[in-house]
């Protein structure tokens, strides 16, 4: 038995048509799991889509906004009439706004913590009924090191980063009787849209990443592939609460 095989299972990756979490949809669908690409650019996850064809996956692309309840659960309803089932979810949507916590206004913060932290509860709690009645699930919730580390640029995200690890462990402990595992990944620097932009506003921030990480460089998205794989299978079916790094050794580094 390959405790890594994925084929029939059925999996949503929110903020799935790019950087991180377009990572770990492609080494789903390697694996063998059908993708459903969640996120608001339709071309964008049109191209993820063939992306993912082109390994041999079924995947398909859903428009929606995370952050709103009936949103969530009209895009679980259609991953459901698609597939006829679903079996993992990747929370992975997420956005940053860069500039010092006391010029934030209100909608800023909020919009940072309905995308990054309230759309994990909303997706976690629209699928807990399905993987409940299949007798079993996986949720993949993407946190940060700014789950672990404070930055004077990003207060918002780390907070919103450091409830992702505490939502972790809280549904992880009311759903382990239900055989849900629920874990938490920690990606470091990688190179994605999202931290091109951050290396532009922060001076001097790709050097000090190459210098702390002891692997010597920024990683790349596909190094998210084989974590999803491991806490997406059955290979992790005695993993649940867990944070786990994925950062080349950054956040053990003096």
């Amino acid at each position: 038995m390959n405790g890594f095989d994925l084929k029939g299972k059925v999996a949503i990756v929110t903020g799935g048509n790019g950087g991180i979490g377009l990572g770990m949809a492609r080494g789903l669908a390697a694996a063998g799991a059908s993708v459903a690409v969640v996120a608001r650019d339709t071309a964008k996850s049109a191209a993820a889509v063939k992306a993912l064809e082109a390994l041999g996956a079924q995947a398909f692309a859903v428009e929606v906004d995370v952050s709103r309840e009936a949103s969530v659960a009209a895009m679980v309803q259609a991953v459901v009439e698609r597939f006829g089932r679903l079996d993992i979810l990747v929370n992975n949507a997420g956005i940053n706004i860069r500039k010092p916590p006391e010029t934030y206004t209100l909608d800023e913060w909020r919009r940072i913590l309905d995308t990054n932290l309230t759309s994990a509860f909303l997706g976690s709690k629209a699928v807990y009924p399905l993987m409940l009645k299949a007798g079993g699930g996986k949720i993949i919730n993407v946190g940060s090191m700014l789950s672990l580390f404070g930055a004077s640029f990003a207060a918002a995200y780390g907070a919103s980063k450091g409830g992702i690890v505490q939502l972790t462990r809280g549904l992880a402990s009311a759903w382990a009787k239900d055989n849900i595992q629920v874990n938490a990944v920690l990606p470091g620097w990688i190179d994605t849209d999202l931290t091109v932009q951050a290396r532009k506003d922060v001076l001097g921030l790709h050097d000090r990443v190459l210098a702390r990480t002891p692997a010597g460089r920024w990683g790349v998205p596909d190094d998210l592939a084989g974590v999803a794989v491991f806490l997406a299978s059955p290979a992790s079916d005695f993993v649940t609460g867990a944070a786990i790094p994925v950062d080349g050794g950054y956040s053990i580094q003096g």
